[in-house]
């Protein structure tokens, strides 16, 4: 895949899954400006790894749940980079806790980073993708949002309205030549998957017909894909990416 002179923004770029795009992206020549929320010593050190590819990479802290500053994010990149091709909806965070205990707080604080936060990247890059009739528009969500999970009722929420918003989107931008896409990973490795201890990891793996973690590498080759032009004629579609657990 060739991303030469493409522009990407990647939302909670610094950990995990959303590193792991930037990265892959960066390798194939794709400019990139990624969001954190917290550490600015992460930020730094991925912009460093991923210049060394010959690109652009910038960090920018923003909240993804708040809409002014997902359009300074655009704002931004439209200025760094020239424009934006390429937007990925990683941003995300997890409060669980079984229905009966789960406060309002928690709800409302999981919907707006996972779900509203994909309404305002999406509406923003809207004016540079529709003006230029091109792009591509890939929203992580989840296996679970698929076949859901006893105490992650507002994460599965979060993540099933992904789904649905995508399709919409997916419909409503056809003509612009701007596709949408979704991707849903599985036990994936990372900082949240670490804090299992390994029973409950075993116990999640008896579910995995591959038996297996997957890795975030896994999931950006098929983001990367997405966001190439040899999916083209690819829009509105949920690619699970779980060693088997929703099929």
């Amino acid at each position: 895949m060739d991303f030469t002179d493409k522009k990407a923004i990647v939302t909670g770029g610094t950990r995990g899954i959303g590193r792991a795009i930037v990265l892959d992206l960066a390798s194939n020549g794709c400019n990139v400006v990624f969001t954190y929320f917290s550490s600015d010593e992460a930020a730094l050190e991925l912009e460093k790894e991923a210049s060394e590819f010959g690109v652009k990479a910038f960090g920018i802290k923003a909240d993804a749940a708040q809409f002014s500053e997902a359009q300074k994010t655009v704002d931004f990149a439209v200025e760094k980079l020239g424009g934006v091709d390429i937007l990925v909806n990683n941003a995300g965070i997890t409060k669980d806790g079984l229905m009966l205990r789960m406060s309002e707080d928690d709800f409302d604080k999981v919907v707006n980073a996972n779900l509203k936060s994909v309404f305002n990247y999406t509406k923003c890059v809207m004016k540079p993708m529709m003006g230029q009739r091109y792009g591509k528009i890939i929203n992580i969500s989840s296996v679970v949002a698929i076949i859901g999970n006893a105490g992650q009722a507002n994460y599965v929420a979060s993540k099933a309205g992904v789904i649905g918003m995508s399709k919409s989107n997916a419909r409503e931008f056809a003509s612009r030549n701007i596709t949408v896409n979704v991707v849903a990973p599985g036990f994936i490795e990372t900082d949240m998957t670490s804090k299992l201890n390994e029973k409950q990891k075993e116990a999640i793996l008896t579910g995995v017909p591959l038996k297996r973690e997957g890795k975030p590498e896994e999931i950006a080759k098929v983001v990367s894909f997405l966001a190439s032009s040899d999916s083209d004629y690819i829009t509105g579609q949920v690619i699970s990416v779980d060693g088997g657990m929703a099929m």
